[in-house]
């Protein structure tokens, strides 16, 4: 009878072991450190150390831009791509489309008065010529398909020309 009363006494204290040993210790464990321990969608970006992420120091500087006169002369002292001419948008706009009607080897796809533009093709080269208003009276330029100022030996000739044909009007 002995050993059936220790063994009942040994017997919760034996099964509170075995549970223990059995639970692998979870109670100790502190958990996994280190990035390696996350799933795949929460562990941040390696990025390998022979690719190097571009220079954007310069990104959001906002460039400067010359106002009013200043921008009007440096415009026509460096760029050949357009000029200044007195007058109305609309009387321009008129000039600007007897005169191109007039130039050898010009085609006018099109023309939009509103838009203040021709389309044409000159000497092989297709741009639009634009007629805006400026606070000086108007300015005619030429704009490659890009919207960027026409700068080809087709759109200067086409500009000399303009300018000197709308000088004499």
């Amino acid at each position: 009878m002995r050993f059936s009363r220790v063994s009942r006494s040994l017997m919760p204290a034996l099964l509170a072991i075995s549970i223990v040993g059995l639970s692998g210790c979870h109670w100790f464990h502190k958990g996994p450190k280190g990035d390696y321990a996350l799933s795949e969608q929460e562990r941040p970006l390696e990025v390998p150390p022979d690719l190097n992420a571009p220079n954007t120091a310069g990104a959001m500087q906002v460039p400067t831009v010359a106002t009013g006169a200043s921008q009007q002369a440096g415009a026509s002292a460096v760029n050949t791509s357009g000029f200044n001419v007195s007058g109305s948008r609309d009387e321009v706009f008129a000039k600007v489309g007897d005169a191109l009607g007039t130039v050898d080897g010009l085609t006018i796809a099109s023309r939009a008065q509103l838009l203040g533009s021709y389309d044409v093709s000159y000497q092989g080269a297709s741009f639009l010529v634009r007629v805006a208003a400026i606070t000086s009276g108007t300015y005619v330029s030429a704009v490659d398909p890009r919207g960027l100022p026409a700068t080809g030996p087709e759109a200067t000739r086409l500009m000399a020309e303009l300018k000197n044909r709308l000088a004499g009007n």
